[in-house]
């Protein structure tokens, strides 16, 4: 009787830990179900405020005997199929919410696809007069009134709404909440783009993101003739698999738009012209709009996002910040760009997470959500802040994030490409020295690719490290693990013979040499050595001061540049390696700097010039990045 009550208690052990490290997952979609053998499609255009008429279709449930919440999805990229015999491939956010049972709104946004009007891409909030603004309208407006008219016009519904969305759908997400409907109850915005200028797609710290803004607008953006089913193709052809190859032959930027777009892509010309962060890129800050968020908010990003990591993670933290006693609950994971949303989540590139993620997230996150928020039914996810640490590979609950229990401790550059939490140079101008040369910039991975594809974030950095315009530092191996929880801050003490120039940094996790070779991508790759990108940011050094009001860096100065490499849950294992990568150039997702103070966006060949670079490790001038430590 004892040994069988300790083989129970045993049993019982192991399955309470399970569901610790990875959950257990509350519901499965069954496979077999098929939502057009349960709903109806119907198709309508929904008048806005100003006349404009949006194209929309909704899916409801044929059985009519109950009421159902609304799940409003709006976007800029087709809610295709538009046949009416022809069915989206999932309703909702994951299979589990058609056979739960809601009622789904799709629309195109104006000026897109089937919609009318003109299409601006992040159309900034309409400015309020404090006269008669019935008749202006923003993709906040759009979302209010197409809300108002499902409660005047569907059957069956419990009169609350949910939206959500992924990447610029995620956006609109934002949009909607801002100046809520009272029938909106849950929102989740994913992958959301915050500021276009500091952080998101198009710059980071001031830097252009050449070729995702060029792909992006090129296929989105440009002039379309009237409304259309299909995406259009883009209005320029590579001509190349090799975007390296592509992006050095067009020289400047300045070149694109008369040699590709000819003037079709207008957004790109508006860019061209703001190259600073002046008021064209302030209003289209959504950070500046989120005071008054009163219903609870879902926030997902993945740590591996290479389009919209910086967008969902601030504008958790401005809602929380406005409104500390807001429902809101963050979510990170080991994803790509929308990664959550489909597949398993086992693995990015070459890593293995050991687990299910993006099902773990679907069901025993997003889904619970929803269901509880629109139809009171089980419990909300429960935590602050829900984050899966890599390295170890477990699912980690906080009830504040950053966590509250870390410790603050620098990792410094030192000679011998050494890399220490204590520093030990002494020397009074201990420095190491690169190149860079705008004509054979750093490529930012070793893939051959015309677009920046959603694995190089994890990419094995090996190819970077053996440059000589590449710094490299590291630690010994690590004698017990190191837990990271947070923002990472590069403080670098530089110096140039330029004018200006870009100062990428890059947290490697460096895996031992006996590590096991069990890459999902592929048998030839050796994980022995292997050099895993964590983090990297980089930082235009005119913008160094002020994003307004650029600034030149006077050649043989040295000179601070601190910026923030975003957030992290990660744990280095013992017996691995931190690296730091330091470098000037990672083209083409960030375009040349001329290394010149010159507006970049109209510099001509003739701006761009070699410089030499320094970056400090002396007790006087000292580099180092600054990281929040876990307990073990």
């Amino acid at each position: 009787m004892l040994q069988r009550m300790a083989i129970f208690l045993v049993s019982i052990l192991a399955v309470s830990q399970c569901f610790v490290e990875i959950g257990i997952v509350a519901q499965q979609p069954d496979e077999t179900y098929r939502a057009q053998d349960h709903y109806d499609k119907s198709i309508h255009r929904i008048p806005m405020r100003d006349g404009t008429r949006l194209f929309t279709i909704i899916y409801s449930p044929r059985d009519s005997g109950r009421e159902y919440p609304v799940m409003l999805f709006r976007t800029p990229y087709s809610i295709a199929p538009y046949e009416q015999d022809k069915f989206h491939r999932v309703l909702g956010p994951s299979p589990l919410f058609a056979q739960d049972g809601y009622i789904f709104v799709y629309q195109d946004v104006r000026g897109k696809f089937q919609s009318p009007g003109t299409f601006e891409v992040m159309k900034p909030l309409r400015v309020k007069t404090g006269g008669d603004d019935s008749a202006v309208s923003d993709e906040s407006t759009d979302t209010y009134d197409t809300i108002q008219w499902i409660l005047d016009h569907l059957p069956n519904h419990n009169g609350r709404v949910g939206q959500w969305g992924i990447s610029y759908p995620g956006w609109q997400t934002v949009m909607g909440m801002i100046d809520a409907h009272p029938a909106l109850k849950a929102s989740s915005p994913q992958a959301s783009p915050a500021d276009m200028f500091l952080g998101d797609d198009w710059h980071h710290n001031g830097a252009f993101r050449l070729m995702y803004t060029f792909h992006w607008l090129a296929r989105n953006a440009a002039f379309r003739e009237g409304p259309r089913s299909v995406r259009g193709s883009p209005v320029f052809r590579y001509g190349t698999p090799d975007g390296y190859q592509f992006f050095l032959d067009l020289g400047p930027v300045s070149n694109a738009n008369h040699r590709y777009f000819n003037n079709r892509v207008p957004t790109w010309n508006e860019y061209m012209r703001h190259g600073t962060y002046d008021a064209y890129w302030k209003k289209r800050n959504v950070l500046n709009y989120l005071g008054e968020i009163s219903h609870p908010v879902l926030n997902v990003a993945g740590w591996f996002d290479a389009e919209d990591f910086y967008g969902p993670m601030e504008i958790y933290y401005r809602i929380e910040k406005n409104l500390p006693k807001n429902k809101s609950t963050l979510v990170v994971g080991p994803w790509r760009h929308g990664g959550w949303s489909r597949g398993t989540g086992a693995s990015l590139g070459d890593i293995r997470f050991h687990s299910n993620t993006a099902e773990y997230y679907r069901n025993e996150i997003e889904f619970p959500f929803f269901r509880y928020h629109l139809k009171d039914i089980g419990s909300p996810p429960g935590s602050e802040a829900i984050a899966f640490e890599t390295g170890s590979n477990i699912w980690r609950r906080f009830d504040h994030w950053p966590p509250r229990k870390v410790t603050e401790r620098n990792l410094y550059f030192a000679s011998d490409g050494k890399l220490v939490f204590d520093r030990s140079d002494n020397q009074l101008n201990a420095f190491d020295a690169f190149t860079s040369d705008p004509d054979h910039p750093v490529p930012f991975s070793a893939f051959v690719r015309n677009t920046q594809g959603h694995t190089w974030m994890v990419e094995d950095q090996r190819f970077a490290s053996r440059r000589p315009d590449v710094l490299v530092y590291r630690s010994e191996p690590l004698e017990e693990d190191v837990r990271i929880a947070g923002p990472i801050i590069a403080h670098l003490k530089v110096s140039t013979t330029g004018t200006d120039a870009d100062w990428i940094v890059k947290l490697i996790d460096v895996y031992p040499g006996d590590a096991p070779d069990d890459s999902p991508r592929s048998r030839e790759v050796r994980m022995g050595g292997y050099q895993m990108l964590l983090a990297g940011e980089v930082m235009r050094g005119k913008f160094r001061n002020s994003f307004e009001h650029p600034e030149a860096m006077v050649p043989g100065e040295v000179t601070v540049i601190e910026f923030d490499l975003r957030d992290k849950l990660h744990c280095f294992r013992r017996g691995h390696r931190i690296m730091v990568q330091v470098q000037s150039t990672w083209f083409p997702v960030i375009g040349r700097n001329p290394q010149r103070f010159v507006d970049i966006y109209h510099a001509s060949e003739s701006d761009f010039q070699t410089a030499n670079h320094r970056v400090y490790h002396s007790d006087q001038h000292g580099s180092h990045i600054k990281l929040q430590i876990l307990p073990n």
